[in-house]
């Protein structure tokens, strides 16, 4: 791909959302700093203007030198930047994963301090290859084997894979012929992760003639297949459920009459919608959960509960799973609720439990369920209930959801 290719597929990954203000991450090796040369150069020639953010993890020495070198770099290019810094003590579990997902959280805040309203990550055609190649490892279905979205819509900011096109070794040539520097991450040389051992597979595979390209080809055609049924199950939506009091409610008997494909998709979108959970369960799992609403069982997965009642099949919040759940009344909270109201000091947010719900004699009046109502967002001062907004006890404080149902799917 020539450089003059490599620019008109950059640009063209924005069309037709060009943003207002472009937010690039970048790390310092080679993928995100072609990315940023791509984005500055549009800038200059009357693009949107770009600020540049890392993130320095603290997981290795090297990475403060590296987040250096890329504020030194965009200086030479005029782009503005900033390094963000993860404290991660007292990470417990999967690292890697913490480390992914604080990442998002940091440029998520970053971005709407500073007015961005897209921002480019530099994830190639390599690392598309490489996802597919995990995917069948794992006999993955649609999903799995589509590879990574181009973008997406998170916390109000959109997200873009405009790489998805161009190879690695493209891009470090673009680098190579500007005379630009970039680090090389040791991790990647590193067999104990997954990914690692997919990069060396490929090459072990290109004898065979299944190169980067016709894989991430693969994830192409099947993207535009998994779209068919992303919009079969928007439809079935519209038709089958609706929210109310922050749960998710399906007829019964429609949703026993939708292609299989597309109920289980219809499920594990409440769920993640319920949980705020990144991946789905497990397959098994969602086929027990379909099972349950056939048998008109109750049951719970992945912090939500599953509830049969007449015609319709409930999904909220599982009461252990938010029990304990603290924050600021000016927070997010339970990963959906914003409160609004006069917000003070000594004041919190919890679910409202059953011993709040005996508090507000008008709740089941406001025609949401008990189950949706014990889960709800309530403001306390310590042991104090303040208000129970779902409850009908506002005493001035309002409560909503970030983003519905129906915007999760369009999202997702």
């Amino acid at each position: 791909m020539t450089p003059e290719a490599q620019s008109a597929a950059f640009r063209e990954a924005f069309t037709p959302s060009l943003p207002d203000r472009l937010g690039v991450a970048v790390s310092g090796g080679g993928d995100s700093m072609a990315l940023l040369c791509l984005a500055a150069d549009w800038a200059a020639e009357g693009g949107p203007p770009v600020m540049a953010v890392t993130v320095d993890h603290r997981l290795r020495p090297e990475a403060a030198e590296e987040a250096r070198m890329v504020a030194r770099f965009c200086k030479t290019l005029a782009v503005p930047h900033q390094t963000l810094v993860w404290d991660h003590a007292g990470i417990e579990g999967n690292l890697q994963d913490a480390a992914r997902r604080a990442r998002y959280r940091l440029i998520t805040g970053w971005a709407r301090d500073n007015g961005v309203t897209h921002v480019a990550t530099g994830h190639t055609a390599d690392d598309q290859a490489e996802c597919v190649l995990m995917g069948l490892a794992r006999a993955a279905g649609i999903d799995g084997l589509s590879g990574m979205r181009p973008s997406w819509i998170d916390a109000g900011i959109v997200w873009m894979r405009p790489l998805l096109g161009m190879t690695r070794a493209a891009l470090r040539d673009l680098l190579t012929a500007r005379g630009v520097n970039w680090a090389e991450d040791p991790t990647n040389e590193d067999d104990r992760y997954t990914r690692v051992k997919a990069r060396k597979a490929l090459q072990a595979l290109a004898p065979l003639g299944v190169t980067v390209s016709d894989l991430a080809t693969v994830a192409e055609n099947l993207a535009e297949a998994r779209q068919v049924v992303a919009e079969a199950t928007m439809a079935a939506a519209d038709r089958v459920a609706r929210e109310a009091g922050g749960e998710v409610i399906f007829d019964r008997e429609q949703f026993l009459r939708l292609a299989p494909e597309v109920a289980r998709r219809l499920l594990v979108a409440a769920l993640q919608w319920l949980s705020g959970a990144d991946y789905p369960p497990r397959g098994d799992a969602v086929q027990r959960l379909k099972a349950a609403v056939r048998e008109r069982r109750d049951a719970t997965l992945w912090g939500c509960k599953l509830a049969v009642r007449g015609n319709d099949v409930r999904l909220t919040r599982e009461p252990k799973a938010v029990s304990g759940m603290e924050g600021k009344t000016d927070a997010i909270w339970d990963n959906r609720w914003r409160l609004t109201g006069p917000h003070e000091a000594g004041l919190t947010v919890r679910a409202l439990g059953s011993a709040g719900l005996r508090q507000c004699p008008d709740g089941r009046e406001i025609g949401f369920s008990r189950a949706a109502l014990v889960v709800s967002p309530a403001v306390w001062r310590d042991e104090t209930l303040i208000s129970a907004p779902l409850a009908g006890f506002s005493n001035g404080w309002g409560a909503e959801i970030v983003a519905g149902f129906r915007s999760f799917l369009i999202s997702h």
